[in-house]
């Protein structure tokens, strides 16, 4: 798939990607790769690339918490992008709404919204 836009990948081919609820509010940071990317494109749902896992995952694939695209946006740079999302229940595998569910000073700010004990 070529895209209307250049991007870089970097030189470890893969581009940041913050993923933002339609409320406004960040809900995680991820990666992807150039398939992750295409496959984003074309399916409607957020897919990334796992740094840790070495390989390409579907959000909510296992957890059931999907990410349906409603915007893909690119930065100035072409080196990030933003994925604006319906988020169904939570984003982060710990339970939370959203991955940044707390502060510097370790004060917990966001809302658990499962357990991740009964999804994985």
């Amino acid at each position: 798939m070529d895209f209307d836009v250049e991007l870089d990948f970097g030189d470890d081919g893969l581009v940041p990607v913050v993923a933002q609820d339609t409320d406004g509010e960040v809900v995680m940071l991820a990666y992807a790769d150039r398939e992750a990317v295409e496959r984003t494109a074309e399916t409607g749902r957020a897919h990334y690339y796992s740094r840790s896992r070495e390989e390409l995952w579907e959000k909510g694939a296992t957890s059931g918490n999907t990410q349906e695209i409603q915007e893909i946006r690119v930065d100035c740079d072409g080196d990030a992008l933003l994925y604006v999302v319906e988020q169904s229940v939570g984003a982060c595998h710990t339970g939370y709404e959203s991955c940044f569910y707390r502060t510097l000073d370790g004060d917990v700010v966001g809302e658990k919204v499962f357990d991740p004990d009964d999804v994985y």
